[in-house]
């Protein structure tokens, strides 16, 4: 079988699957038949593996028959490496632009909640697969994607050219939207956000919608946030529809300088407690499938989390980003018990443990009990369940906008 035969025997397979899942709208399926991700993939990607966490390199010159078995599959492909300064065909240290799983893809569309003749933004063009098939289905000359790395943005457009499709691709800051060609009915963000612009809401028409991943700076996770703007068009409130996991917007990216926290090393004069939270209670394995992993950005506030497993054990650290505090604690499998080292003026695995003793108390929510509403002034997150108050407030620093983040009761 060659391999382009073989594509569309895996794609008429994968869109079956998604079709069947409820990720893929049947509204969505000529598009998707349509427009084959592997149009716009390059000849070198780096495939994530879902079972193994790691990513490897597969070149079509050398192997089609293995690029097109992962150009079709429901997995992410990395398509560049720090921010284009990468070379050689072994992965990079971050990834910085890749085509989502097609399972990602289509339920995001799905929220979108697109109609004949809908004027889309797009903000992060990457491989053009994502504006292509809003192309397909609105018409190219409804659809603005915008792309912050010329270079990204230059292949994305030649790739879109050479399957027909013409949207206006721009060369920008996707968080300061596109005012030019605004009011838009949808803006949907394939990137990862921690501060959503309210330059997005201003450029919506009343009624529409935002469809976004969006998080805390907590963890990697994001969870897709659905927007509808307001009829004054001075807010946008809505709820999350699932974790995700997408690239941060380069702007919005986050590094722990841990020498600050411990200027003279690890204990640093930490004091010591006891904890019975396990790396399973706090989903560190399983982020993207765990329901408190999913929302405890929104219930731990003001501090990041990093977690490394080695063998039957995982290290588990807090950072404060209002302060100079921390907690660690090395959670082992099989163990009640695990010391916790805490300093600083927070007690932030204190903070933690009653987020999670709230989340069981409240019934175990998952991101979809969880939403967000942004005004010009204040980004609030809310659970909406009534008589259940979340148990801290958040604070978020550094943002684009510089805008405070809190957390109330829905």
């Amino acid at each position: 079988m060659t391999a382009p035969d073989r594509d569309r025997s895996a794609r008429r397979k994968v869109l079956r699957t998604l079709l069947d899942s409820g990720a893929l709208a049947p509204d969505w399926v000529p598009s998707f038949e349509a427009v084959p991700r592997s149009a716009f993939l390059p000849d070198l990607m780096w495939p994530f593996g879902m079972d193994t966490g790691t990513s490897i390199s597969v070149s079509r010159s050398d192997d089609s028959d293995t690029w097109y078995e992962y150009a079709d599959a429901d997995v992410p492909v990395v398509t560049q490496w720090d921010d284009g300064a990468h070379a050689g065909t072994e992965p990079g240290r971050l990834s910085t632009s890749s085509a989502s799983m097609p399972s990602v893809v289509a339920r995001m569309l799905r929220d979108l909640d697109v109609r004949p003749g809908a004027r889309v933004l797009e903000i992060g063009t990457g491989t053009g697969w994502n504006a292509a098939l809003l192309s397909h289905r609105l018409g190219a000359a409804n659809v603005v994607t915008v792309e912050v790395d010329a270079v990204v943005a230059e292949a994305a457009r030649a790739r879109l050219a050479a399957v027909g499709l013409h949207p206006e691709v721009v060369i920008g800051d996707g968080l300061l939207g596109h005012p030019d060609g605004a009011p838009y009915d949808r803006i949907i963000a394939t990137v990862g956000i921690r501060d959503l612009p309210y330059a997005w809401v201003q450029q919506v028409r009343p009624g529409g919608l935002i469809v976004a991943p969006w998080g805390t700076r907590y963890s990697n996770v994001d969870c897709v946030v659905r927007l509808v703007v307001a009829e004054d068009g001075q807010s946008a409130s809505g709820t999350f529809t699932g974790a995700v996991e997408f690239m941060k917007a380069r702007s919005q990216r986050y590094r722990v300088d841990q020498a600050a926290y411990l200027p003279h090393g690890f204990p640093g004069g930490a004091v010591t407690t006891v904890t019975n939270l396990t790396a399973a209670d706090l989903g560190l394995d399983d982020r993207l499938r765990h329901p408190f992993a999913a929302v405890s950005g929104l219930l731990a506030g003001g501090c990041t989390l990093l977690a490394d497993r080695r063998g039957p054990a995982v290290s588990a650290w807090l950072y404060s980003l209002t302060d100079l505090s921390w907690a660690a604690a090395v959670l082992t499998d099989g163990q009640a018990e695990s010391t916790v080292y805490e300093s600083g003026p927070r007690r932030l695995w204190g903070e933690l443990s009653r987020a999670h003793q709230w989340w069981v108390e409240a019934g175990r929510p998952d991101p979809t009990c969880f939403g967000l509403t942004v005004t010009a002034d204040t980004t609030a997150a809310w659970f909406h369940a009534s008589g259940n108050a979340l148990p801290l407030p958040l604070s978020e620093h550094g943002g684009s906008s510089g805008k405070p983040v809190r957390i109330s009761r829905g």
